[in-house]
């Protein structure tokens, strides 16, 4: 069970085969008029070894360093193979399928999502 991001990375550490953990970050644009709904954009992309990342506040440090642009983190997993984690460029084209998969509001189920208060939050599409 995942409670927190911590729980995440030791369920990735914890895989039969490494994992590479994909991460997109993404902003809320909500309708001011309309304050039940809105759009969210992806703003930035990357991949990680969970190894590579020290705790969800190392993580929040690190992105916005870059940008701080974004409201919510979308995660999911690439397995890897033969005990060898995907390397960075075979995740490129799933980081890819995921802000595609934003942009159409489908397929998101599949992914955990974090607010910037490392709460997990679940996401209802029209």
């Amino acid at each position: 069970m995942i409670n927190n991001f911590n729980d995440l990375l030791n369920a990735a550490k914890e895989q039969v085969e490494p994992q590479r953990l994909l991460l997109m970050f993404a902003k809320t644009q909500c309708d001011d008029e309309n304050l039940k709904g809105g759009l969210i954009t992806p703003t930035m992309c990357i991949d990680k070894l969970p190894e590579e990342i020290s705790s969800f506040q190392g993580l929040i440090t690190e992105a916005d360093g870059v940008s701080t642009e974004w409201d919510f983190i979308f995660v999911g997993g690439l397995s890897g193979k033969n005990n060898t984690a995907p390397t960075s460029e075979e995740a490129e084209s799933h980081l890819t399928r995921m802000t595609n998969q934003l942009a159409t509001g489908e397929g998101l189920a599949m992914y955990l999502i974090f607010d910037r208060n490392e709460q997990l939050i679940s996401l209802h599409t029209a």
